[in-house]
């Protein structure tokens, strides 16, 4: 009986191995059970920063309605499209993954917004950037370990959450490519896109009507009505939806497939010698995809209410921010000791970004309304 299967023989030749990781920073013996990378993808899921994402916005905040998608269903959603399309590729599923459950701990409260408002703060500072934070999480901030700060990840999983240009003394863009980080980054942009756009329609914000006009769901409109002739309401939307997801994705798979042959991408090395995209859509569906972005960020990202409520967050977290810096005493004592290790800057924004959103408005009454 083998302790830890060999299922790498299985992989495509151009996928990474964990058998020839560039291993950790703080060296470690292999596991009788568990490869490294599945090692990391554990270590994420324990770790405090994942835990949160339960209660850190997507589009709607927590406590708009039980079944919007928060930071975690979000991650999750995308790792089970990465790990789909990375097991047809041959590439190594465990890394896929491990890269996806990681990929949004950075986030602070409130969406997007709360990292504007962190970036505002953070002018001039040494800035803010959630790939960023999310690094520092898994390199420094999450202590869980008594040998070595933060959670020890291999080579591979880190590189691959160096995603967009950073700040925070970070390398600009990542300096040793995988076709699975490459394959987690189109998995959350088909992710976020399909499930934003039932969340819209769930909440009411967004009509069906005018998406009539948006080509990808015309398309798989009318493949479901096809099938499911005179299907109205919820479920027409689902399968509709499902659709959208199933043709990004095998198209991703389909267009990937061509272009690893035409860029020569016979092993892992070929891959550091080119920055084309090998992982990636077909022309068609890449428009069709950017349209459907377009259509979200019009009708969703800027509707009023979603506007309404993101200013709202950003009042908090400015307000805590701000709070904190003019009366650090009345900070944690772990806050106040990673102060002079970091500067308070640094220290508070590492805090106010960990914040869940309940956690937020809870804070921010307790500090400024005069009953609580």
């Amino acid at each position: 009986m083998r302790n830890r299967p060999d299922l790498e023989s299985l992989l495509a030749p151009y996928a990474a191995r964990s058998s020839r990781s560039r291993g950790r920073k703080y060296p470690e013996e292999l596991h009788p059970l568990r490869n490294p990378f599945q090692r990391d993808r554990d270590r994420i899921i324990h770790s405090t920063a994942f835990r949160r994402l339960q209660y850190k916005t997507q589009v709607f905040v927590n406590h708009e309605g039980d079944h919007y998608r928060t930071r975690l269903t979000h991650t999750l959603e995308t790792s089970q499209i990465a790990r789909s399309m990375a097991r047809v590729l041959g590439l190594h599923e465990d890394l896929a993954e491990a890269v996806s459950l990681a990929h949004d701990i950075g986030h602070g409260p409130f969406g997007h917004a709360g990292e504007w408002a962190l970036q505002e703060l953070m002018a001039g500072k040494g800035g803010f950037e959630h790939n960023a934070q999310s690094l520092r999480i898994v390199e420094v901030l999450e202590e869980r370990y008594p040998n070595f700060p933060g959670l020890n990840l291999t080579f591979e999983t880190l590189e691959g959450l160096k995603k967009h240009p950073v700040k925070q003394g970070l390398p600009r863009s990542r300096r040793f490519r995988t076709l699975e980080a490459d394959l987690v980054d189109l998995a959350d942009e088909i992710a976020y896109v399909s499930h934003d756009l039932d969340d819209g329609l769930r909440s009411g914000l967004l009509e069906e009507a005018p998406l009539k006009d948006v080509r990808l769901w015309a398309e798989c409109e009318r493949e479901v009505l096809a099938v499911y002739p005179g299907l109205e309401n919820a479920p027409k939307r689902r399968l509709i939806i499902r659709q959208v997801i199933d043709h990004l994705v095998k198209d991703t798979v389909a267009t990937s497939r061509g272009l690893i042959t035409a860029r020569k991408i016979k092993k892992l090395d070929d891959l550091q010698r080119t920055r084309l995209p090998v992982i990636a859509l077909s022309d068609k569906l890449k428009r069709e995809h950017a349209e459907l972005k377009r259509f979200l960020r019009k009708n969703l990202y800027l509707h009023h209410h979603v506007v309404r409520m993101t200013e709202k967050g950003q009042r908090f977290l400015k307000g805590l921010f701000k709070n904190y810096i003019a009366k650090p005493s009345q900070l944690s004592p772990e806050v106040l000791k990673r102060a002079q290790k970091d500067g308070l800057e640094r220290a508070v924004c590492d805090y106010v970004a960990g914040m869940t959103d309940r956690f937020a408005i809870q804070e921010y009454k307790r500090l400024f309304e005069p009953y609580e």
